[in-house]
């Protein structure tokens, strides 16, 4: 799909809810799917920079070169998209490589196939009212946070920041306000204080002088300084037996992605941005281009899952997340390399 069709916000929903109905009389089907070239990938929020590869493959036209027709449908919150991909409507999720753990003990086995980062991409943002009695993670007790959904990766890292500070996850309140304009209606607003959020909302929040940056983790070292590691994030993660019945797809759709991975490791902010749909750009053309810039260093350019990532993703969501505390996680199965290693 080298032009993808422009729909408005309010079609994209009803496609979206459309999607779901007929999915939910033969998910079975839609599953197996693939081996006509078509695929759907449920994207946890297109327009968010966090996500850009995804789109930006599309838009560089280099699915269609592998010979795949990719559709991308995109969802609020990556807890959203992984009940898609669960459930069959999907063949694969661009969203965090963390759901891979949770779902694992849950007794679904999913697994990263491309890895698009090592670093969360994620800011925890604090409201310009707020900000003096919200100056560290330490000050999370009794106030109001936003999420993008509950059991989001955005919940993930807030639980961990909380506790890793001697806060409960009982003593704050995690609110889903989503992302985008509706993240930044719950700050003005004062419903949140603060929040955990990616760019380009960062940016618009910053611009309009609405609130300040509290903790950066769009670096590897901004991942280290936080979570104490790189935190591998965003990536394409599919259903382990649809891969092993599929190699010949996954293979093409990691040929992709790792393309447009080196592709952005050449090339600036403003060209990237460029190739990107236009009304991706809400807070301006040089807002966007921005907010790449700060985000770019969360990539990875070879889609090769960093050695300790996987490591530091599971003490972190042991560190709060019951579920996890006393399962045995078999890392291996949460990922593989064998698709973006044939990758040239």
């Amino acid at each position: 799909m080298r032009t993808p069709v422009k729909i408005s916000a309010a079609a994209a929903v009803a496609m979206l809810a459309l999607t779901s109905l007929t999915a939910c009389g033969g998910g079975g089907s839609t599953a197996a799917g693939g081996k006509d070239g078509k695929i759907k990938i449920m994207v946890g929020g297109l327009d968010k920079v966090i996500y850009l590869p995804a789109r930006l493959t599309q838009q560089l036209g280099y699915f269609e070169d592998e010979g795949i027709h990719v559709t991308l449908l995109t969802e609020p919150a990556g807890v959203q998209a992984t009940t898609s991909l669960v459930s069959g409507d999907v063949q694969g999720v661009v969203g965090f490589y963390d759901h891979t753990l949770d779902l694992q003990v849950k007794g679904k086995q999913v697994e990263s196939v491309v890895q698009l980062a090592h670093a969360p991409g994620e800011v925890e943002v604090v409201s310009n009212k707020a900000a003096g009695d919200l100056t560290s993670a330490k000050d999370f007790k009794g106030k109001k946070l936003g999420v993008t959904g509950l059991g989001s990766s955005t919940d993930f890292l807030t639980k961990y920041l909380a506790v890793k500070n001697g806060v409960q996850t009982n003593e704050f309140t995690p609110v889903a306000v989503g992302a985008g304009q509706t993240f930044i209606s719950a700050i003005q607003q004062g419903s949140i204080q603060g929040g955990m959020t990616t760019d380009p909302t960062v940016a618009q929040i910053v611009d309009k002088k609405l609130g300040k940056v509290l903790i950066d983790m769009r670096t590897p070292e901004g991942s280290k300084q936080a979570l104490g590691g790189p935190y591998p994030s965003s990536s394409l993660y599919m259903n382990t037996d649809w891969v092993n019945s599929h190699k010949k797809e996954v293979q093409k759709l990691a040929n992709a992605l790792v393309k447009t991975l080196k592709w952005m490791s050449t090339h600036t902010a403003e060209q990237i941005a460029a190739k990107m749909p236009s009304d991706y750009a809400q807070g301006g053309k040089e807002l966007y281009a921005q907010a790449i810039k700060d985000t770019l260093p969360m990539f990875t350019k070879d889609g090769v899952m960093p050695a300790d990532g996987p490591a530091t993703v599971e003490r972190v969501l042991k560190a709060f997340n019951p579920n996890l505390k006393n399962a045995t996680v078999d890392l291996k199965k949460t990922y593989t390399t064998e698709f973006v290693k044939k990758s040239g």
